[in-house]
């Protein structure tokens, strides 16, 4: 149970839901096309066509709701390439993961946004591990699967994320870059890795 800004305890009613869900959606929109800075709360209540103390009614701070919107878009992410990974066998992985990354992120760039502009402005205190550990692990699996050699998977990961970021910030760039072409040169690549 937990205590509403109202002073109510209790779960939030299904209106309060689907204003918070639209504030979400309002602030991906802004910050995405406006930047952080751009995402006031004056601009997200003129956006969802509420007053600013709508807004606050819902999240306290602006940084809250952007929080909201980052983890929003996050949870989206994390969900598609967990199931594009299930998906595939133990071996091919790592190719799903690149693949699956990139495709939602070409799919849906204004998350692509939000998630960069959320994280140059977060001042949380980031755990690189958290980023790369995943897909060492995964490619590790992938390389005892394929009886492949030893690698260092830390740093195997680390590139192959940084050329994630890279194909993804071309694509901002350059919208008509083919980065479905690109996440297949960097499956083949990291699959080339994998079975040495």
């Amino acid at each position: 149970m937990t205590r509403r800004r109202d002073g109510a305890t209790g779960e939030p009613t299904l209106i309060e839901r689907a204003r918070r869900a639209q504030l979400i959606e309002v602030t991906i929109e802004l910050v995405a096309d406006r930047g952080y800075s751009g995402a006031s709360l004056a601009a997200i209540a003129e956006r969802a066509g509420i007053t600013k103390a709508a807004v606050l009614y819902h999240f306290p701070t602006k940084a809250a709701v952007v929080r909201a919107a980052h983890e929003h878009a996050l949870t989206a992410l994390v969900g598609d390439v967990a199931a594009a990974v299930e998906a595939a066998d133990t071996a091919n992985r790592p190719a799903a993961y690149v693949r699956s990354m990139v495709g939602h992120l070409r799919e849906h760039p204004r998350h692509t946004r939000m998630i960069i502009e959320a994280m140059v402005h977060d001042d949380g205190d980031h755990d690189p591990a958290a980023r790369w550990q995943p897909l060492a692990e995964l490619i590790d699996a992938a390389r005892l699967a394929r009886g492949g050699g030893d690698i260092d998977t830390r740093t195997t990961a680390i590139i192959v994320g940084g050329g994630i970021d890279a194909i993804v910030a071309e694509q901002l760039h350059d919208p008509d870059y083919d980065t479905a072409a690109a996440a297949e040169h960097l499956a083949t690549m990291l699959d080339a890795t994998l079975s040495q």
